[in-house]
């Protein structure tokens, strides 16, 4: 019984582990990687009924570290797929955030790179834009006083200080392009940020965008937030 539970705890988490590398290096495709998920998920609740007919019926065969490992592996293959699912819940499914919903920035050198991605390039339209206001009412176009040059070299600077891939900057035009992948499934997600004058303001827009995936879990969001932040410490360094 020991055996059982612990096999099926491994198993579980392995399931639940490996399914963003084994999708991100090209092992299995996405709906596979999801299916492990799924099972994975079922193979914790299994391990845990299994763990604890063991601690009611069998204790003898059962020790303190063994049990408490299996409980451990299989919660959090059991935790992981659920907070997602909360995750996705309680968010809108979207997957392209901007601060600008009237005009949102447009992607140029990027757009190529996203010429086999499921997501369209266009932006995703009114009811995105409407799902985005009520979830995300903090997001909108920033203003600054410094000049057109000095946010576009600080904002290359934190997409650089961010980890994100740098694809385009120019400086005549106002626009930065990025691309940031996803550690665990290597998702691609792309990102421009505008600026433009507005008389005697600078105003900056950002606009974060999944390739592929219905809803971004919010990470786009996320992603926004982070570089408004990091824009902010190099503006004020």
């Amino acid at each position: 019984m020991k055996m059982i539970v612990g096999l099926m705890s491994v198993i579980a988490i392995l399931l639940v582990a490996l399914a963003g590398p084994l999708y991100k290096f090209g092992v299995v495709e996405l709906g596979t990687a999801f299916a492990g998920f799924k099972f994975g998920l079922f193979a914790g609740i299994a391990a845990l009924v299994l763990l604890a007919i063991q601690l009611l019926f069998k204790r003898n065969t059962a020790s303190i570290g063994s049990a408490l490992a299996s409980a451990v592996l299989a919660a959090t293959a059991i935790a992981v797929p659920l907070g997602m699912m909360n995750t996705a819940k309680n968010i809108p499914p979207i997957h392209d955030i901007s601060t600008d919903l009237v005009n949102p920035p447009e992607f140029v050198a990027i757009a190529p790179l996203r010429a086999d991605a499921p997501n369209p390039l266009a932006y995703a339209g009114a009811e995105a834009a409407e799902q985005q206001r009520t979830a995300y009412p903090e997001l909108r176009t920033l203003t600054y006083s410094q000049s057109k040059p000095e946010l576009v070299e600080a904002s290359k600077q934190a997409v650089e200080n961010l980890g994100w891939k740098l694809v385009n900057v120019d400086a005549d035009k106002g626009i930065i392009e990025a691309t940031e992948t996803t550690a665990w499934f290597g998702f691609k997600d792309d990102v421009i940020i505008r600026v433009t004058d507005n008389d005697s303001e600078r105003l900056v827009d950002i606009c974060s965008k999944s390739r592929i995936g219905k809803s971004d879990l919010g990470k786009n969001v996320a992603r926004i937030h982070s570089f408004i932040e990091e824009l902010d410490k190099v503006l004020n360094k």
